[in-house]
Protein backbone atom coordinates (compact mmCIF):
# COMPACT_ATOMS: atom_id res chain seq x y z
CA UNK A 1 0.00 0.00 0.00
CA UNK A 2 1.24 3.51 -1.46
CA UNK A 3 2.31 5.38 2.07
CA UNK A 4 0.27 8.56 2.83
CA UNK A 5 1.16 11.61 1.39
CA UNK A 6 -1.62 14.13 1.44
CA UNK A 7 -4.08 14.99 4.19
CA UNK A 8 -7.44 16.50 3.86
CA UNK A 9 -7.59 20.27 4.49
CA UNK A 10 -11.25 21.33 6.30
CA UNK A 11 -12.70 24.93 5.63
CA UNK A 12 -12.93 26.23 9.42
CA UNK A 13 -15.29 29.01 8.21
CA UNK A 14 -17.93 26.06 6.96
CA UNK A 15 -17.84 24.20 10.73
CA UNK A 16 -20.70 25.70 13.17
CA UNK A 17 -18.87 24.85 16.88
CA UNK A 18 -22.47 26.52 18.02
CA UNK A 19 -24.56 23.58 16.52
CA UNK A 20 -26.71 22.36 19.09
CA UNK A 21 -29.15 19.70 18.27
CA UNK A 22 -31.62 19.02 15.30
CA UNK A 23 -35.26 19.80 16.49
CA UNK A 24 -38.33 17.54 14.58
CA UNK A 25 -40.42 19.06 13.14
CA UNK A 26 -44.00 18.03 12.29
CA UNK A 27 -44.59 19.95 9.01
CA UNK A 28 -46.21 17.65 6.92
CA UNK A 29 -44.06 17.16 3.43
CA UNK A 30 -46.28 16.97 0.71
CA UNK A 31 -45.73 13.49 -1.48
CA UNK A 32 -46.50 12.24 -4.70
CA UNK A 33 -46.98 8.63 -6.07
CA UNK A 34 -46.84 7.03 -9.63
CA UNK A 35 -47.16 3.70 -9.82
CA UNK A 36 -45.47 1.72 -12.12
CA UNK A 37 -46.66 0.00 -15.06
CA UNK A 38 -44.05 -2.89 -14.76
CA UNK A 39 -42.20 -4.07 -11.28
CA UNK A 40 -38.32 -2.45 -11.01
CA UNK A 41 -36.80 -6.16 -10.27
CA UNK A 42 -34.39 -6.71 -7.08
CA UNK A 43 -31.98 -8.96 -8.58
CA UNK A 44 -31.76 -11.24 -5.70
CA UNK A 45 -27.80 -12.61 -4.99
CA UNK A 46 -27.22 -15.99 -5.40
CA UNK A 47 -25.87 -18.95 -3.21
CA UNK A 48 -22.60 -18.70 -5.05
CA UNK A 49 -22.46 -14.62 -4.40
CA UNK A 50 -22.10 -15.17 -0.49
CA UNK A 51 -19.76 -12.16 0.22
CA UNK A 52 -19.52 -9.01 1.99
CA UNK A 53 -18.68 -7.73 -1.07
CA UNK A 54 -21.43 -9.18 -3.12
CA UNK A 55 -23.75 -7.35 -0.92
CA UNK A 56 -21.50 -4.11 -1.04
CA UNK A 57 -21.73 -4.17 -4.74
CA UNK A 58 -25.13 -5.74 -6.06
CA UNK A 59 -27.21 -6.10 -3.15
CA UNK A 60 -26.78 -2.69 -1.86
CA UNK A 61 -27.31 -1.20 -5.60
CA UNK A 62 -29.44 2.18 -5.91
CA UNK A 63 -31.67 1.15 -8.90
CA UNK A 64 -32.46 5.10 -9.52
CA UNK A 65 -30.35 7.72 -11.87
CA UNK A 66 -30.85 11.16 -11.11
CA UNK A 67 -29.61 13.04 -14.21
CA UNK A 68 -26.96 15.55 -12.75
CA UNK A 69 -27.64 17.97 -16.53
CA UNK A 70 -31.35 18.45 -15.99
CA UNK A 71 -32.64 19.15 -13.03
CA UNK A 72 -35.51 17.10 -11.39
CA UNK A 73 -35.24 14.02 -14.14
CA UNK A 74 -34.76 10.61 -13.08
CA UNK A 75 -34.50 7.05 -14.85
CA UNK A 76 -34.40 3.35 -13.98
CA UNK A 77 -34.44 0.19 -15.58
CA UNK A 78 -37.51 -2.54 -14.88
CA UNK A 79 -38.13 -5.82 -15.21
CA UNK A 80 -39.03 -5.46 -19.14
CA UNK A 81 -35.78 -4.37 -19.60
CA UNK A 82 -36.76 -1.06 -20.58
CA UNK A 83 -34.93 2.55 -19.91
CA UNK A 84 -37.59 4.26 -18.65
CA UNK A 85 -37.22 8.26 -17.77
CA UNK A 86 -39.40 10.63 -15.66
CA UNK A 87 -38.87 14.84 -15.61
CA UNK A 88 -40.86 16.27 -12.83
CA UNK A 89 -41.88 20.08 -14.05
CA UNK A 90 -45.03 20.10 -11.77
CA UNK A 91 -46.02 17.90 -8.99
CA UNK A 92 -49.93 17.95 -9.15
CA UNK A 93 -49.45 16.70 -12.83
CA UNK A 94 -47.06 13.58 -12.83
CA UNK A 95 -47.16 11.81 -16.35
CA UNK A 96 -46.14 8.14 -16.53
CA UNK A 97 -42.64 7.16 -16.88
CA UNK A 98 -41.47 6.96 -20.87
CA UNK A 99 -39.55 4.24 -22.47
CA UNK A 100 -35.73 5.32 -23.94
CA UNK A 101 -33.96 2.76 -24.56
CA UNK A 102 -35.14 -1.33 -24.30
CA UNK A 103 -32.52 -4.10 -23.69
CA UNK A 104 -31.77 -6.31 -26.48
CA UNK A 105 -30.99 -9.66 -25.35
CA UNK A 106 -32.38 -11.67 -21.80
CA UNK A 107 -29.87 -10.94 -18.98
CA UNK A 108 -32.04 -13.22 -16.76
CA UNK A 109 -30.23 -16.62 -18.40
CA UNK A 110 -26.77 -15.44 -17.56
CA UNK A 111 -25.58 -17.53 -14.63
CA UNK A 112 -23.89 -14.77 -12.54
CA UNK A 113 -26.06 -11.94 -13.66
CA UNK A 114 -26.34 -8.92 -12.08
CA UNK A 115 -28.90 -5.86 -11.79
CA UNK A 116 -28.87 -4.00 -14.59
CA UNK A 117 -26.99 -0.44 -13.99
CA UNK A 118 -26.71 3.01 -15.86
CA UNK A 119 -24.27 5.86 -15.94
CA UNK A 120 -24.68 9.13 -17.63
CA UNK A 121 -22.06 9.61 -19.26
CA UNK A 122 -22.71 13.36 -20.70
CA UNK A 123 -25.48 15.74 -21.43
CA UNK A 124 -26.30 14.02 -24.93
CA UNK A 125 -24.39 10.29 -24.28
CA UNK A 126 -24.94 7.30 -21.66
CA UNK A 127 -23.46 3.88 -20.52
CA UNK A 128 -25.65 1.09 -19.91
CA UNK A 129 -25.10 -2.29 -18.19
CA UNK A 130 -27.59 -5.21 -18.63
CA UNK A 131 -26.15 -7.25 -15.64
CA UNK A 132 -25.15 -10.05 -17.96
CA UNK A 133 -21.94 -8.44 -19.45
CA UNK A 134 -22.81 -6.51 -22.18
CA UNK A 135 -21.74 -2.75 -22.28
CA UNK A 136 -23.62 -0.67 -24.29
CA UNK A 137 -22.75 3.42 -25.22
CA UNK A 138 -26.28 5.25 -26.38
CA UNK A 139 -26.72 9.27 -27.96
CA UNK A 140 -29.39 10.20 -25.91
CA UNK A 141 -29.80 13.84 -27.80
CA UNK A 142 -30.60 16.31 -25.22
CA UNK A 143 -32.69 14.34 -22.83
CA UNK A 144 -34.20 17.64 -20.81
CA UNK A 145 -35.49 20.10 -23.58
CA UNK A 146 -39.12 18.51 -23.50
CA UNK A 147 -38.41 16.34 -27.06
CA UNK A 148 -39.12 13.00 -26.75
CA UNK A 149 -36.72 10.29 -28.69
CA UNK A 150 -34.99 7.26 -28.40
CA UNK A 151 -31.78 6.68 -27.21
CA UNK A 152 -29.30 4.93 -30.57
CA UNK A 153 -26.71 2.98 -29.38
CA UNK A 154 -23.38 3.27 -31.10
CA UNK A 155 -21.16 1.18 -29.38
CA UNK A 156 -21.69 -2.33 -27.78
CA UNK A 157 -19.66 -4.60 -26.64
CA UNK A 158 -19.87 -8.50 -24.83
CA UNK A 159 -17.18 -8.32 -22.56
CA UNK A 160 -18.08 -12.43 -21.41
CA UNK A 161 -18.67 -12.02 -17.53
CA UNK A 162 -21.34 -10.05 -15.56
CA UNK A 163 -20.19 -6.53 -14.19
CA UNK A 164 -22.02 -2.73 -12.74
CA UNK A 165 -21.32 0.17 -14.02
CA UNK A 166 -19.53 2.46 -11.56
CA UNK A 167 -18.85 5.97 -13.35
CA UNK A 168 -18.30 7.13 -16.50
CA UNK A 169 -17.18 10.25 -18.73
CA UNK A 170 -17.13 12.13 -22.07
CA UNK A 171 -14.55 14.38 -23.47
CA UNK A 172 -13.45 15.92 -27.22
CA UNK A 173 -9.69 16.35 -27.61
CA UNK A 174 -8.39 17.33 -31.04
CA UNK A 175 -11.27 16.41 -32.71
CA UNK A 176 -11.52 12.67 -31.04
CA UNK A 177 -14.76 12.02 -29.18
CA UNK A 178 -13.97 9.43 -26.40
CA UNK A 179 -15.64 8.44 -23.23
CA UNK A 180 -13.86 7.20 -20.21
CA UNK A 181 -16.03 4.16 -18.31
CA UNK A 182 -15.02 2.19 -15.16
CA UNK A 183 -16.56 -1.16 -14.69
CA UNK A 184 -16.86 -3.42 -11.40
CA UNK A 185 -16.46 -6.82 -11.44
CA UNK A 186 -16.29 -9.68 -8.48
CA UNK A 187 -14.41 -12.58 -10.05
CA UNK A 188 -13.20 -15.85 -7.95
CA UNK A 189 -9.44 -16.01 -7.91
CA UNK A 190 -8.53 -19.99 -8.04
CA UNK A 191 -5.10 -18.88 -6.38
CA UNK A 192 -6.37 -17.15 -3.22
CA UNK A 193 -6.37 -19.58 -0.28
CA UNK A 194 -7.33 -17.07 2.63
CA UNK A 195 -10.77 -15.09 2.91
CA UNK A 196 -13.62 -15.68 0.51
CA UNK A 197 -11.61 -16.77 -2.49
CA UNK A 198 -12.85 -13.94 -4.77
CA UNK A 199 -11.27 -10.70 -5.62
CA UNK A 200 -12.40 -7.12 -6.88
CA UNK A 201 -11.39 -6.22 -10.01
CA UNK A 202 -11.99 -2.56 -11.63
CA UNK A 203 -11.77 -2.10 -15.44
CA UNK A 204 -11.09 1.22 -16.56
CA UNK A 205 -12.38 1.50 -20.68
CA UNK A 206 -11.39 4.02 -22.93
CA UNK A 207 -14.11 4.28 -26.20
CA UNK A 208 -12.87 6.89 -29.05
CA UNK A 209 -14.29 7.53 -32.74
CA UNK A 210 -12.06 6.63 -35.07
CA UNK A 211 -12.59 7.28 -38.97
CA UNK A 212 -11.19 7.72 -41.92
CA UNK A 213 -12.52 10.01 -44.91
CA UNK A 214 -15.55 8.92 -45.85
CA UNK A 215 -16.11 7.11 -43.69
CA UNK A 216 -18.71 6.57 -41.16
CA UNK A 217 -17.22 7.35 -37.48
CA UNK A 218 -17.23 4.37 -35.30
CA UNK A 219 -16.58 3.84 -31.67
CA UNK A 220 -13.81 1.04 -30.56
CA UNK A 221 -12.30 0.21 -27.82
CA UNK A 222 -8.82 2.03 -27.69
CA UNK A 223 -7.67 1.12 -24.20
CA UNK A 224 -8.28 -1.06 -21.44
CA UNK A 225 -6.78 -1.02 -17.80
CA UNK A 226 -7.30 -3.27 -14.80
CA UNK A 227 -7.25 -2.68 -10.76
CA UNK A 228 -7.68 -5.46 -8.25
CA UNK A 229 -8.32 -5.38 -5.17
CA UNK A 230 -9.72 -6.64 -1.92
CA UNK A 231 -12.86 -5.07 -0.89
CA UNK A 232 -15.58 -3.01 -3.16
CA UNK A 233 -14.40 0.30 -3.38
CA UNK A 234 -16.44 3.29 -1.80
CA UNK A 235 -15.87 5.45 -4.15
CA UNK A 236 -14.66 5.18 -8.05
CA UNK A 237 -14.82 7.60 -10.31
CA UNK A 238 -12.32 8.71 -13.74
CA UNK A 239 -10.99 12.58 -13.95
CA UNK A 240 -13.01 14.72 -16.54
CA UNK A 241 -10.82 14.60 -19.35
CA UNK A 242 -9.45 10.51 -18.60
CA UNK A 243 -6.17 11.95 -17.12
CA UNK A 244 -6.57 10.03 -13.83
CA UNK A 245 -8.69 8.00 -11.45
CA UNK A 246 -9.41 8.15 -7.88
CA UNK A 247 -10.69 5.60 -5.70
CA UNK A 248 -11.64 5.57 -2.19
CA UNK A 249 -11.24 1.64 -0.75
CA UNK A 250 -10.73 -0.16 2.82
CA UNK A 251 -7.67 -1.64 0.94
CA UNK A 252 -5.54 -0.46 -1.84
CA UNK A 253 -5.95 -0.76 -5.27
CA UNK A 254 -3.15 -1.22 -7.73
CA UNK A 255 -2.95 -1.70 -11.45
CA UNK A 256 -2.39 -5.37 -12.97
CA UNK A 257 -2.92 -5.27 -16.60
CA UNK A 258 -3.22 -2.99 -19.84
CA UNK A 259 -4.28 -3.76 -22.91
CA UNK A 260 -4.22 -8.06 -21.55
CA UNK A 261 -0.60 -7.45 -20.72
CA UNK A 262 0.72 -8.01 -17.00
CA UNK A 263 2.04 -4.56 -15.86
CA UNK A 264 5.72 -4.15 -14.95
CA UNK A 265 5.76 -2.14 -12.22
CA UNK A 266 9.81 -1.63 -10.77
CA UNK A 267 10.28 -3.35 -7.59
CA UNK A 268 10.95 -0.39 -4.87
CA UNK A 269 14.88 0.32 -4.39
CA UNK A 270 15.82 -0.78 -0.62
CA UNK A 271 16.56 1.69 1.38
CA UNK A 272 20.34 1.96 2.79
CA UNK A 273 20.67 2.99 5.83
CA UNK A 274 24.08 3.86 7.10
CA UNK A 275 24.81 2.48 10.26
CA UNK A 276 27.00 4.65 12.37
CA UNK A 277 28.01 4.33 16.04
CA UNK A 278 26.51 7.44 18.19
CA UNK A 279 28.60 10.06 18.85
CA UNK A 280 27.27 10.64 22.28
CA UNK A 281 25.29 8.55 25.07
CA UNK A 282 22.55 10.40 27.21
CA UNK A 283 20.54 9.79 30.09
CA UNK A 284 18.16 11.91 32.38
CA UNK A 285 16.63 12.49 35.60
CA UNK A 286 13.89 14.39 36.70
CA UNK A 287 16.55 17.07 37.51
CA UNK A 288 19.25 16.85 34.84
CA UNK A 289 20.46 15.65 31.95
CA UNK A 290 24.01 13.88 31.99
CA UNK A 291 25.80 13.25 28.75
CA UNK A 292 28.93 11.36 27.57
CA UNK A 293 30.38 12.23 24.39
CA UNK A 294 33.16 10.75 22.48
CA UNK A 295 36.82 12.39 22.21
CA UNK A 296 39.38 11.90 20.46
CA UNK A 297 41.95 10.25 22.49
CA UNK A 298 44.70 12.25 24.24
CA UNK A 299 42.35 15.38 23.81
CA UNK A 300 43.40 17.78 26.62
CA UNK A 301 40.51 20.46 28.53
CA UNK A 302 42.64 23.17 26.38
CA UNK A 303 41.58 21.60 23.25
CA UNK A 304 37.91 21.49 24.25
CA UNK A 305 35.41 24.28 22.79
CA UNK A 306 32.28 24.48 25.04
CA UNK A 307 29.59 27.23 25.06
CA UNK A 308 26.39 27.25 26.94
CA UNK A 309 23.35 28.94 27.59
CA UNK A 310 20.25 28.31 28.05
CA UNK A 311 18.91 27.34 25.03
CA UNK A 312 21.85 26.58 23.01
CA UNK A 313 24.72 24.34 23.42
CA UNK A 314 27.94 23.88 21.21
CA UNK A 315 30.27 20.90 22.24
CA UNK A 316 33.57 20.48 20.15
CA UNK A 317 37.33 19.70 19.85
CA UNK A 318 39.79 22.42 18.48
CA UNK A 319 40.02 21.44 14.53
CA UNK A 320 37.02 19.09 14.21
CA UNK A 321 33.53 20.10 13.86
CA UNK A 322 31.50 20.52 16.68
CA UNK A 323 29.99 17.12 18.28
CA UNK A 324 27.07 19.15 19.63
CA UNK A 325 25.58 21.97 18.33
CA UNK A 326 21.87 23.17 17.85
CA UNK A 327 18.93 23.75 20.43
CA UNK A 328 18.14 22.37 23.50
CA UNK A 329 15.08 20.43 23.51
CA UNK A 330 14.39 22.80 27.70
CA UNK A 331 16.17 25.51 28.98
CA UNK A 332 19.11 24.52 31.27
CA UNK A 333 20.99 26.57 33.92
CA UNK A 334 23.92 27.62 32.47
CA UNK A 335 25.19 28.26 35.98
CA UNK A 336 24.39 24.66 37.52
CA UNK A 337 26.05 22.81 34.38
CA UNK A 338 29.61 21.49 34.47
CA UNK A 339 31.89 18.87 32.33
CA UNK A 340 34.60 17.22 32.76
CA UNK A 341 37.13 14.62 30.75
CA UNK A 342 37.41 11.18 32.20
CA UNK A 343 40.52 8.68 30.64
CA UNK A 344 41.06 10.86 28.01
CA UNK A 345 38.89 9.82 25.25
CA UNK A 346 35.20 10.91 26.76
CA UNK A 347 33.84 13.88 27.91
CA UNK A 348 30.78 14.08 30.43
CA UNK A 349 28.62 16.48 30.54
CA UNK A 350 25.97 17.39 33.27
CA UNK A 351 23.28 20.20 32.18
CA UNK A 352 21.06 21.05 34.99
CA UNK A 353 17.34 21.39 34.27
CA UNK A 354 15.91 24.66 34.40
CA UNK A 355 12.16 23.44 35.31
CA UNK A 356 12.56 19.91 37.22
CA UNK A 357 9.80 17.25 36.08
CA UNK A 358 9.30 17.33 32.76
CA UNK A 359 11.51 14.46 30.51
CA UNK A 360 13.38 15.47 27.74
CA UNK A 361 12.38 13.06 24.29
CA UNK A 362 15.63 14.53 22.77
CA UNK A 363 18.76 16.22 23.85
CA UNK A 364 19.58 18.75 20.81
CA UNK A 365 16.47 19.49 18.41
CA UNK A 366 16.78 17.27 15.29
CA UNK A 367 20.19 15.68 16.33
CA UNK A 368 19.85 12.47 15.72
CA UNK A 369 23.40 10.57 16.29
CA UNK A 370 23.26 10.45 19.73
CA UNK A 371 21.69 7.39 21.88
CA UNK A 372 19.70 7.71 24.75
CA UNK A 373 20.14 5.44 27.59
CA UNK A 374 17.45 4.66 30.25
CA UNK A 375 18.22 3.97 33.90
CA UNK A 376 17.13 0.98 35.76
CA UNK A 377 15.05 3.35 37.75
CA UNK A 378 13.11 4.63 34.78
CA UNK A 379 12.91 1.19 33.10
CA UNK A 380 10.91 -0.10 36.04
CA UNK A 381 8.87 2.60 36.77
CA UNK A 382 7.94 2.18 32.89
CA UNK A 383 7.24 -1.59 33.43
CA UNK A 384 4.87 -0.79 36.27
CA UNK A 385 2.72 1.43 34.28
CA UNK A 386 2.54 -1.13 31.32
CA UNK A 387 1.28 -3.68 32.93
CA UNK A 388 -1.97 -3.76 32.36
CA UNK A 389 -1.71 -3.88 28.54
CA UNK A 390 0.05 -7.29 28.94
CA UNK A 391 -1.69 -8.38 32.41
CA UNK A 392 -4.07 -11.39 32.70
CA UNK A 393 -5.88 -9.82 35.58
CA UNK A 394 -8.98 -7.79 33.99
CA UNK A 395 -8.03 -4.75 35.76
CA UNK A 396 -4.35 -4.51 35.90
CA UNK A 397 -4.64 -0.88 36.07
CA UNK A 398 -3.06 -0.44 39.71
CA UNK A 399 -5.91 2.79 39.97
CA UNK A 400 -8.00 -0.61 41.12
CA UNK A 401 -11.33 2.31 42.08
CA UNK A 402 -11.21 3.06 38.25
CA UNK A 403 -13.34 0.38 36.70
CA UNK A 404 -11.55 -0.94 33.33
CA UNK A 405 -12.80 0.14 29.90
CA UNK A 406 -15.86 -2.15 28.48
CA UNK A 407 -15.68 -2.21 24.88
CA UNK A 408 -19.40 -3.82 24.88
CA UNK A 409 -20.32 -0.34 26.24
CA UNK A 410 -19.71 1.93 23.64
CA UNK A 411 -21.90 2.57 20.83
CA UNK A 412 -22.56 1.82 17.40
CA UNK A 413 -21.97 5.42 16.43
CA UNK A 414 -18.65 5.04 18.30
CA UNK A 415 -16.87 2.84 15.84
CA UNK A 416 -15.08 3.91 12.81
CA UNK A 417 -13.18 1.45 10.19
CA UNK A 418 -10.26 -0.05 10.63
CA UNK A 419 -7.27 2.37 9.52
CA UNK A 420 -6.71 0.67 6.60
CA UNK A 421 -8.90 2.69 4.25
CA UNK A 422 -7.29 5.18 1.92
CA UNK A 423 -8.65 7.75 -1.07
CA UNK A 424 -6.60 7.43 -3.64
CA UNK A 425 -5.54 9.43 -7.16
CA UNK A 426 -4.01 7.50 -9.83
CA UNK A 427 -1.51 9.00 -12.39
CA UNK A 428 -3.54 7.90 -16.20
CA UNK A 429 -0.14 7.79 -17.90
CA UNK A 430 2.38 6.10 -15.38
CA UNK A 431 -0.31 4.12 -13.07
CA UNK A 432 0.74 5.12 -9.91
CA UNK A 433 -0.48 6.89 -7.26
CA UNK A 434 0.46 10.29 -6.98
CA UNK A 435 -1.63 11.12 -3.68
CA UNK A 436 -2.74 9.24 -1.15
CA UNK A 437 -5.03 10.12 2.07
CA UNK A 438 -5.14 8.07 4.85
CA UNK A 439 -8.82 8.44 5.62
CA UNK A 440 -8.29 6.52 9.25
CA UNK A 441 -11.61 7.31 11.54
CA UNK A 442 -13.18 9.82 8.47
CA UNK A 443 -15.96 6.68 7.61
CA UNK A 444 -17.52 6.68 4.01
CA UNK A 445 -21.03 7.70 3.72
CA UNK A 446 -21.99 8.72 0.50
CA UNK A 447 -21.08 10.10 -3.54
CA UNK A 448 -23.25 12.57 -5.04
CA UNK A 449 -23.46 14.30 -8.21
CA UNK A 450 -23.20 18.40 -7.38
CA UNK A 451 -21.63 19.75 -10.51
CA UNK A 452 -21.94 17.57 -14.05
CA UNK A 453 -18.73 19.25 -15.23
CA UNK A 454 -17.03 17.77 -12.15
CA UNK A 455 -16.35 14.35 -10.86
CA UNK A 456 -18.53 12.99 -7.96
CA UNK A 457 -18.35 14.22 -4.57
CA UNK A 458 -17.83 12.14 -1.53
CA UNK A 459 -19.04 13.19 2.12
CA UNK A 460 -16.83 11.62 4.81
CA UNK A 461 -17.45 12.09 8.66
CA UNK A 462 -15.25 14.36 10.75
CA UNK A 463 -15.80 13.82 14.26
CA UNK A 464 -19.71 13.85 14.66
CA UNK A 465 -20.01 15.95 11.84
CA UNK A 466 -20.29 15.18 7.80
CA UNK A 467 -17.91 17.29 5.40
CA UNK A 468 -18.58 16.98 1.89
CA UNK A 469 -15.39 16.73 -0.51
CA UNK A 470 -15.06 17.68 -4.55
CA UNK A 471 -12.54 16.04 -6.06
CA UNK A 472 -10.50 18.67 -8.18
CA UNK A 473 -7.79 16.96 -10.00
CA UNK A 474 -6.52 20.22 -11.52
CA UNK A 475 -5.26 21.71 -8.54
CA UNK A 476 -3.05 19.45 -6.98
CA UNK A 477 -2.00 21.35 -3.98
CA UNK A 478 -5.69 21.18 -2.81
CA UNK A 479 -7.15 18.08 -4.74
CA UNK A 480 -10.34 17.43 -2.70
CA UNK A 481 -11.88 20.85 -1.56
CA UNK A 482 -14.08 21.26 1.70
CA UNK A 483 -17.33 22.42 0.09
CA UNK A 484 -20.17 21.98 2.67
CA UNK A 485 -20.94 20.80 5.97
CA UNK A 486 -23.85 18.61 7.72
CA UNK A 487 -23.54 19.25 10.84
CA UNK A 488 -24.04 16.50 13.15
CA UNK A 489 -24.55 14.01 10.68
CA UNK A 490 -22.06 11.60 11.05
CA UNK A 491 -23.22 10.78 14.50
CA UNK A 492 -26.95 10.97 13.41
CA UNK A 493 -26.43 8.55 10.63
CA UNK A 494 -24.32 5.87 13.44
CA UNK A 495 -27.63 5.38 15.10
CA UNK A 496 -29.49 4.40 12.34
CA UNK A 497 -29.50 0.35 12.18
CA UNK A 498 -31.57 0.05 9.41
CA UNK A 499 -29.97 2.89 7.09
CA UNK A 500 -29.61 1.63 3.77
CA UNK A 501 -28.90 4.67 1.30
CA UNK A 502 -27.76 8.78 2.37
CA UNK A 503 -27.70 11.38 -0.16
CA UNK A 504 -27.87 15.55 -0.72
CA UNK A 505 -29.08 17.81 -2.64
CA UNK A 506 -26.82 20.03 -5.28
CA UNK A 507 -27.47 23.01 -2.89
CA UNK A 508 -26.42 21.41 0.13
CA UNK A 509 -30.03 22.76 1.63
CA UNK A 510 -30.18 19.36 3.54
CA UNK A 511 -29.35 15.79 4.10
CA UNK A 512 -31.25 12.89 3.60
CA UNK A 513 -31.11 8.87 4.73
CA UNK A 514 -33.65 6.14 4.11
CA UNK A 515 -34.50 3.21 5.52
CA UNK A 516 -34.57 -0.18 4.05
CA UNK A 517 -38.19 -0.15 4.70
CA UNK A 518 -40.90 2.78 4.29
CA UNK A 519 -39.15 5.81 6.63
CA UNK A 520 -36.92 8.44 5.20
CA UNK A 521 -35.25 11.23 7.13
CA UNK A 522 -34.40 14.80 6.24
CA UNK A 523 -32.15 17.03 8.26
CA UNK A 524 -32.04 20.32 7.47
CA UNK A 525 -29.16 23.13 7.22
CA UNK A 526 -30.37 25.48 10.09
CA UNK A 527 -32.36 28.61 9.45
CA UNK A 528 -33.60 32.02 10.78
CA UNK A 529 -37.08 31.26 12.99
CA UNK A 530 -39.89 33.36 12.09
CA UNK A 531 -40.75 34.04 16.54
CA UNK A 532 -38.72 34.57 18.92
CA UNK A 533 -37.20 31.88 20.79
CA UNK A 534 -34.86 31.74 24.16
CA UNK A 535 -32.61 28.61 25.25
CA UNK A 536 -33.80 28.57 28.90
CA UNK A 537 -30.71 26.72 30.20
CA UNK A 538 -28.43 29.26 28.60
CA UNK A 539 -30.92 32.37 28.83
CA UNK A 540 -29.92 33.20 25.23
CA UNK A 541 -32.33 34.31 21.73
CA UNK A 542 -31.84 31.29 20.04
CA UNK A 543 -31.82 32.92 15.81
CA UNK A 544 -31.43 29.56 14.17
CA UNK A 545 -33.04 26.33 14.04
CA UNK A 546 -31.84 23.06 12.31
CA UNK A 547 -35.33 21.26 11.92
CA UNK A 548 -35.36 17.46 11.73
CA UNK A 549 -38.47 15.52 9.37
CA UNK A 550 -39.61 11.69 9.11
CA UNK A 551 -41.31 11.00 6.40
CA UNK A 552 -43.49 7.45 6.33
CA UNK A 553 -44.27 5.91 2.83
CA UNK A 554 -47.85 4.11 2.10
CA UNK A 555 -45.75 0.97 0.94
CA UNK A 556 -44.56 -1.82 2.38
CA UNK A 557 -41.93 -2.72 -0.54
CA UNK A 558 -38.38 -2.45 0.39
CA UNK A 559 -36.55 0.97 -1.01
CA UNK A 560 -34.50 0.27 -4.35
CA UNK A 561 -33.26 3.40 -5.10
CA UNK A 562 -32.98 7.21 -3.57
CA UNK A 563 -31.73 10.21 -4.72
CA UNK A 564 -32.15 14.41 -3.93
CA UNK A 565 -32.94 17.22 -6.01
CA UNK A 566 -32.91 20.83 -4.55
CA UNK A 567 -36.76 20.70 -4.27
CA UNK A 568 -37.81 17.04 -4.28
CA UNK A 569 -36.66 13.54 -2.85
CA UNK A 570 -37.07 10.38 -4.88
CA UNK A 571 -37.72 7.15 -3.30
CA UNK A 572 -38.21 4.02 -5.38
CA UNK A 573 -39.71 0.96 -4.96
CA UNK A 574 -40.67 -1.99 -6.78
CA UNK A 575 -44.09 -0.94 -7.93
CA UNK A 576 -44.13 2.74 -7.19
CA UNK A 577 -42.06 6.42 -7.23
CA UNK A 578 -42.41 8.16 -4.52
CA UNK A 579 -41.91 12.34 -4.89
CA UNK A 580 -41.71 14.19 -2.18
CA UNK A 581 -41.59 17.91 -2.01
CA UNK A 582 -39.02 18.86 0.55
CA UNK A 583 -38.28 22.47 -1.12
CA UNK A 584 -40.37 25.16 -2.15
CA UNK A 585 -38.76 27.70 -4.80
Amino acid sequence: MAASNYSLKVNRELLDPNFESYRLSLDSIPTYNVELDAAVEEVKLKDTQYTLEHMRAFGMYNYLHLDPWYEDSVLFVDCKGRVLSLTVTLDTALGKPREVHSLTSDPSQCEGRVCASLSLTSATWAALSDGAGTLTLLRTGKRGDGTFMKWEPLFSEDTGEPFSLLHSTSHVQEGVHSMEVLLLRIQKEPQETKGSGFCVSLEWITVANSAGQGQEKKYEVKKRRVLNGKTVPHYAAVEPKGKGLMVASEKPFAFTHVDGLPVQLPDPEPMEVEKTDPIYFWQQTVEDVTVFVRMPEGVTKEEVQFSLTADQIMLGVQGFPPLLEGQLFAPADPEASAWIIKEDKSLELTLQKREEGPMWSELVMGDKRGEYVMSDEQAALIHERLTFLTSEDMNGNPDKDKPPCNSQELEDCDGFPEDGSSLTHFDGESLKPSQVVNLGSHQYLFTVDVNPSEMPCLCLRHDVDALLWQPRPQQPGNMWEHIATFNALGYVQASKRDKKFATCPPNFSYASLCECLRRAFIYRQPSPVETVLFNRKQGRQVGQVAKQQVASLDSDKPILGFRATNERLYILTSSNLFILKVNNN
